[in-house]
């Protein structure tokens, strides 16, 4: 891996914002702009043929949980927090990104290419043109996270409802959704309404089965 790091260091020299081998992994970053050279570079002379998943980022409020997740691996549960009301500011305006994972077969390898996109607008090029199976990954992406592949051949949604508003991934979006759907008997029909739930944030309790929960012998439960 680190020779494959090596030679795309040498390859896209003049494309590279990063490159970066971390946990045995493998990432590389570009500009929106390269994708397609790129891209097409990585499938005929690197040999990565497939593209096995494609995915979005919304970076908004990225390191603002507002969940307590260390004390759940620690002791079992975990407790919901408020979270900062000061969001950092994206660098450069960035605030998405499009995630591609490839694998080359012939050389079994994987590589991770990770692309920033400006929050006002998030647009970049489709790669269904070099990989066949980005078509419904880029549906994804668009109906989840609002981001535009230009050239796609049916950008629509794929997993939201028709006519929904919004894109439920992004980090401003509500949890309990801007509307909600119910049958009207008077009317005959379903129909589309503002959302009745008031926004809150569930404790859940998460009981792990292992020996740290476990009493002592002959020790009875309290």
């Amino acid at each position: 891996m680190e020779s494959l790091k090596h030679k795309l260091e040498q390859h896209f020299a003049n494309q590279l914002v990063e490159c970066e081998f971390n946990r045995g992994e493998l990432t590389i970053h570009i500009e929106a702009e390269q994708i397609i050279p790129v891209c097409k570079a990585l499938r005929d002379e690197f040999g990565f043929t497939q593209l096995i998943d494609l995915c979005g980022v919304d970076y908004s409020v990225y390191g603002n949980s507002g969940w307590e997740t260390k004390q759940a691996t620690e002791h079992g549960f975990s407790r919901a927090r408020e979270s900062f009301s000061q969001i950092d500011e994206m660098d450069e305006g960035f605030r998405y990104a499009v995630v591609y994972h490839l694998l080359s077969v012939q050389h079994n390898n994987r590589l991770r290419l990770k692309v920033d996109l400006i929050a006002e607008t998030p647009i970049i090029d489709s790669v269904t043109g070099i990989w066949h199976s980005a078509d419904w990954y880029e549906r994804e992406a668009f109906d989840l996270f609002g981001i535009l592949f230009k050239g796609h051949a049916d950008l629509r949604r794929i997993l939201t409802d028709y006519g929904f508003v919004g894109h439920p991934f992004r980090k401003d979006f509500p949890l309990i959704g801007n509307v909600e759907m119910l049958y009207d008997p008077e009317q005959k029909r379903v129909i589309y309404q503002p959302v009745s739930i008031e926004p809150r944030t569930l404790v859940p309790r998460v009981i792990r089965d292992d020996n740290r929960y476990l009493q002592p012998h002959g020790e009875a439960k309290k």
